[in-house]
């Protein structure tokens, strides 16, 4: 029984960290699409958004299947809660990346509003905290759990920059308008995605501390 437990906890962490891995490449391929106008790879991650709403369901199933066949320890039981959350948040990242795809294809029909500049630095630092915050579940990791929960606020300084930008540029030139929003969104989901990333992260330090972190200033009497 217990081999078989051992068995069913590793299957569980190797169908999570697929699915991070498949959610970590549709960002890349969402982000890559607007800044190397590039359609087919907007297309790849709807294409595969399935795959990773299917992997959710079936971590779902074996997260339920291990707590009602097993009493679960504290160590074994904070995990696959963590599990289950961090599931939740791949998928959520799933959906940010398809979105950012579907404003990829809106915004390939109009010319260039500007030059990238703050985007590829913002979306580099989601994608950097989306692939450390799953090398922490990997290694249960404090202190790479930690720099994911530092970066979050450098993401949002650059979302804001990006919009006082790209506001700058609509009021300025009404033709600008529709791709302008459009690359506003993109960003919101990029912040989006390293809200999630973050949320990974915080999960890793309850895992691995038994802490919750998600509200720190939160008064736990």
């Amino acid at each position: 029984m217990e081999r078989h437990f051992e068995r069913d906890l590793d299957e569980l962490k190797e169908r999570l960290l697929w699915m991070g891995g498949l959610a970590e490449r549709a960002v890349h391929q969402s982000i890559h699409a607007v800044l190397d106008a590039d359609p087919r790879l907007a297309q790849k991650v709807l294409e595969e958004e399935n795959a990773i709403n299917e992997l959710q369901i079936e971590i779902d199933d074996r997260v339920v299947r291990l707590l009602a066949l097993h009493q679960l320890m504290a160590a074994d039981l904070r995990f696959v809660l963590a599990v289950s959350r961090i599931n939740s948040d791949l998928e959520r990242i799933g959906d940010q990346a398809v979105n950012i795809a579907q404003g990829a294809q809106r915004i390939l029909r109009h010319p260039q509003v500007k030059p990238y500049v703050d985007l590829p630095r913002m979306s580099e630092l989601a994608e950097q905290m989306v692939r450390d915050s799953l090398n922490a579940v990997v290694r249960r990791d404090l202190d790479l759990a930690k720099t994911v929960l530092s970066r979050d606020d450098q993401v949002d300084a650059l979302r804001d920059q990006i919009f006082r930008e790209l506001l700058t540029y609509m009021m300025g030139d009404s033709s600008v308008v529709f791709p302008a929003f459009e690359l506003i969104l993109v960003a919101k989901n990029l912040e989006r995605i390293g809200d999630h990333a973050t949320n990974i992260a915080e999960d890793v330090i309850y895992l691995v501390a038994g802490k919750d972190v998600r509200h720190p200033a939160l008064d736990r009497r």
